[in-house]
């Protein structure tokens, strides 16, 4: 009787330690290293309780393997109650690193900073737009009927060879070396008279401190009855003294363009930091050639007009007094910060 007694009290003893082991338990991990130390083949319970009923007498067996089953059933129990509340836990923690307090104030991103060239590009649109023009945009590849054929420039045309760049897959398809055939696919969809701009993106294969392969340019087209070079050149004038926010002189020197005639290059009278004066190039324009307006179904003898394109970056430089054109494509944190 007294091996009985002394069986069931270090049954209970064992129960109420691993009773306290378990309550310890910080993780579930925790508790599953105590079911394999209490309730494993190699466990406590197996070594020191099970494997010893064979040497106790036959008729207290049944009452200590009771005893025994019951003591394990317990210590499961209780494993499977911490388990649900380290869940709990678990479950209440993971919910409160979600909870954002929307009444708290916002975190401070660093603003970013507009591109120089979409700054000055935008204040042309906004120029413009004042003067009654619309912006026009069209596709950056472009069929050589568009790029040149229709521009009074045909493939053995000379003038083509500093434009004639950046074909794709064949001789018909390119990258635009200027946005002029935003020009006529406007032409061909809209009656006159009409005034746009067509800024965008252009390609040539030039490449120095002044010249990039990529760059954006920024073409104007008023088509209308008895367009002079009076009112090319009172636009050009408007358009370059507002844009530099100061009356500024230009000049029209002669030139040649094969969808322009007369054609002229734009020249700016330009007060360096030195205090000295000279003439830059900053432009090209001219009236439309009437080649061009056949192109579209126009009537050159009832309609007129005039047309100018220019670099967005060469004004961008003038405008902020750069003298690299590739700083605007570096991505030099320094220089886009100034």
């Amino acid at each position: 009787m007294s091996d009985q007694h002394e069986v069931i009290n270090n049954l209970e003893d064992f129960l109420n330690k691993a009773k306290i082991e378990i309550s310890k338990c910080e993780t579930s991990s925790d508790v599953d290293n105590l079911r394999v130390k209490f309730l494993g083949k190699k466990g406590v319970l197996t070594n020191e309780f099970l494997k010893k009923l064979g040497k106790i007498s036959p008729d207290l067996r049944p009452v200590i393997g009771s005893k025994t089953n019951e003591v394990k059933n317990e210590i499961q129990a209780e494993m499977n109650r911490k388990i649900d509340e380290l869940k709990e836990n678990e479950d209440k923690i993971f919910e409160e690193s979600l909870w954002v307090d929307i009444t708290l104030p916002g975190a401070r991103r660093e603003i970013g900073f507009e591109h120089l060239v979409k700054k000055t590009q935008k204040e042309m649109e906004d120029l413009f737009i004042s003067m009654g023009y619309e912006v026009k945009e069209g596709p950056e590849i472009e069929d050589v009927f568009y790029a040149f054929e229709a521009l009074n420039t045909p493939e053995w045309h000379p003038a083509r060879d500093s434009q004639d760049s950046f074909y794709l897959e064949s001789d018909k398809i390119l990258l635009r070396p200027h946005t002029s055939p935003v020009q006529i696919r406007t032409m061909e969809n809209i009656k006159p008279p009409l005034a746009i701009v067509s800024p965008g993106k252009v390609y040539r294969s030039d490449y120095d401190a002044t010249h990039l392969p990529m760059f954006h340019q920024f073409e104007g087209l008023l088509v209308d009855r008895d367009i002079s070079v009076a009112h090319l050149k009172g636009t050009l004038e408007y358009f370059i003294s507002s844009i530099f926010k100061k009356d500024m002189k230009i000049r029209l020197r002669p030139s040649f363009f094969p969808f322009t005639e007369p054609s002229f290059e734009v020249d700016l009278m330009w007060e360096d930091k030195y205090g000295g004066c000279q003439w830059l190039e900053v432009l090209g324009a001219g009236l439309v050639d009437p080649n061009v307006f056949k192109a579209v179904g126009y009537d050159p003898e009832i309609w007129s007009g005039f047309a100018f394109g220019v670099g967005i970056e060469r004004i961008t430089m003038l405008k902020y007094g750069l003298t690299d054109i590739r700083d605007l494509v570096r991505g030099d944190l320094r220089f886009i910060r100034q």
